[in-house]
């Protein structure tokens, strides 16, 4: 069956960051990984439901910006939303009146929507993220969920892809419409237009310094930036004092909703990372990752216990977690060892006592962090998260420590970017020790 002209489009923009030669020729603008996921989907990334998302200037633009707005007294029956090929936001004030705003062609700008809907209009399909990058449980996913079905949109300016593109909360249906309830947090704006909120809202934290500092190591960000919350027009606000508060927080007209490089959206059950094209040339690549692996195997580390050969895997599925090959760490010293019963303690964190220092501790598979855009430096793994065992440089387990990542309604809590497993303990990382080094 032949394919449509937005079906081409949109394939174009699911396509990977190493999609093939048929992307050479396209302008990136940059990507949007999910946190929690070290490099593909638990049950592998498939069409519009993938661990990142590429964005790619589309052939012909589908941009949209406001045009007019205006009161009508039902808005279900209103002529801008009956018009399928109108774009357009109702805002209800009240059983009586809302407010209609317009939206025009804009041919200067491309438009990506994310949500949980599977609906032809959204092009990124996210879906809660299970802590520990394992696969949902069958029968509780899009009931249960938190995060909106258009949860929101993306304008990339089409004459520079070093552009920055701006995110907006919620996203247009297949009738091209964004409907706000009598419910829904909204207010006045200037020349007495209407914005609001949408019910779990969508937040922003943009890094106070560059993300990624590969060619200038004293840029790399050492403090998070602070989570705001973006409006359906885009304007930035403080944190309610819950996620679906009735009140918005304060304004904050000095900062705008333009991603850079590094900035995190939350969608209310799952957290995207921002990168740019321009920072993820900054950035470690897959095989850069590999050769880091290998030169870490390179030096036979052996397990003090089987006195065996352990390799650390360049992917997650290359070794099972039975094999004797597979190296643990011990995680409150850092002693890298491989699978093995001595030294149980019987206790219900499962701990074990440290062959080499002695030392009462829970252990960990050892695992590489393979997904190129959590890395904020090009240095040696290591170091791995506490409690998962992902591994990484220091400058990224250090990064990452620091940032809060939202949880619930009101909770915050600095989380491993590759399988989003809460951190324990302070600081969250524990250096390796590896037997080759222990001379």
């Amino acid at each position: 069956m032949p394919q449509s002209v937005e079906q081409i489009e949109r394939a174009e923009s699911w396509e990977s960051s190493d999609g093939g030669d048929r992307n050479q020729d396209l302008v990136k603008y940059g990507e949007l990984v999910i946190l929690g996921y070290n490099g593909c989907l638990p049950q592998g990334d498939k069409g519009r439901r993938r661990s990142k998302f590429v964005l790619y200037r589309r052939s012909k633009a589908n941009g949209v910006s406001k045009s007019k707005h205006y009161v009508v007294k039902t808005p279900q029956t209103s002529e801008a939303v009956l018009d399928t090929k109108q774009h357009s936001i109702s805002y209800t004030l009240n059983r009586s009146q809302a407010v209609i705003v317009e939206y025009q062609e804009d041919q200067t700008t491309d438009m990506f929507q994310i949500g949980r809907s599977s609906e032809s209009p959204i092009d990124f399909v996210v879906m809660d993220t299970v802590a520990g990058n394992k696969i949902q449980t069958p029968g509780k996913g899009a009931a249960q969920s938190t995060i909106s079905r258009f949860a929101c949109r993306l304008l990339c300016y089409r004459d520079c892809a070093d552009s920055r593109p701006r995110v907006f909360a919620a996203g247009f249906d297949s009738s091209r419409n964004i409907f706000l309830g009598e419910k829904a947090t909204k207010w006045e704006t200037e020349h007495q237009a209407v914005d609001g909120l949408t019910t779990n809202g969508v937040l922003l934290m943009h890094p106070q310094t560059s993300f990624c500092g590969a060619d200038h190591p004293e840029t790399v960000t050492k403090e998070p930036g602070v989570w705001r919350e973006v409006s359906v027009g885009g304007g930035i606000y403080g944190l309610r004092e819950s996620r679906s508060a009735p009140t918005k927080g304060r304004p904050i007209p000095n900062e705008t909703s333009e991603l850079i490089d590094g900035t995190l959206i939350d969608i209310c059950g799952a957290t995207l990372l921002w990168r740019s094209s321009a920072g993820l040339a900054r950035s470690p690549t897959n095989r850069e990752l590999e050769l880091l692996v290998d030169n870490l195997n390179a030096g036979r580390p052996q397990c003090p216990v089987g006195l065996n050969t352990l390799v650390v895997p360049r992917k997650n599925s290359q070794i099972s977690s039975t094999s004797e090959n597979q190296p643990y760490v011990y995680l409150n010293c850092g002693h890298v060892q491989g699978r093995h019963d001595w030294g149980k303690v019987n206790d219900r964190s499962n701990s074990k006592t440290c062959p080499i220092c002695m030392c009462t501790s829970s252990s960990s598979k050892l695992l590489m962090g393979i997904e190129p855009a959590f890395y904020v430096d090009n240095g040696p793994p290591e170091y791995c998260f506490v409690p998962c065992g992902h591994m990484a440089n220091a400058k990224t387990v250090s990064y990452w420590c620091g940032i809060p990542i939202p949880c619930g309604t009101s909770g915050f809590q600095s989380a491993c970017p590759f399988c989003a497993t809460p951190l324990q303990g302070t600081p969250g990382y524990v250096k390796l020790i590896f037997q080759d080094k222990c001379d």
